[in-house]
């Protein structure tokens, strides 16, 4: 317990804030899917912007792609260290809405595949086309959906 909290502690201010707001998030959602559903979760999420702050300049800013590896993390990190167990489906939607909430217009993508064990569905979150969320590339061995989550403009407000 000591050894995690003094790896908390060395984070920076921005690193600790996103593991902090991914760490209440989970829980939220999780209740949300369970309680509300998928398409309430998505359109709560989608019009819920109190972190907005700026839009995306990936040509001026070199520290983009630092930012977006440092935000799967802490999602990554709050899912280890978090209550329970998310599923891909929390752990995506999580880390779709706190990017969007820097200013980062990424996807959700579903996909789904039958194996021997029956019907399983994935879920993951693409950026400029590619997966995040994904380090074994476990996403290429489902059939994704055509439409990416969300449907409409992913521009935060």
């Amino acid at each position: 317990m000591w050894e995690r909290l003094q790896r908390f502690s060395r984070l920076d201010f921005e690193a600790r804030s996103m593991f902090l707001r991914a760490a209440m998030l989970l829980p939220l959602i999780r209740l949300s899917l369970w309680i509300r559903g998928f398409r309430a979760t998505q359109r709560s999420l989608q019009n819920f912007s109190f972190f907005a702050r700026r839009k995306e300049h990936i040509s001026k800013n070199p520290t983009t792609g630092s930012r977006v590896a440092s935000t799967v993390h802490m999602v990554n990190a709050a899912a280890y260290h978090g209550w329970g167990r998310p599923t891909c489906l929390e752990k995506s939607l999580t880390l779709w809405w706190l990017l969007r909430q820097s200013g980062f217009s990424s996807s959700v993508r579903i996909g789904a595949r039958v194996t021997e064990r029956g019907f399983e569905a994935h879920a993951w979150v693409e950026y400029n086309g590619s997966a995040l969320n994904e380090p074994s590339q476990e996403h290429r061995h489902y059939a994704s959906f055509d439409a990416a989550f969300p449907l409409q403009s992913s521009e935060p407000s």
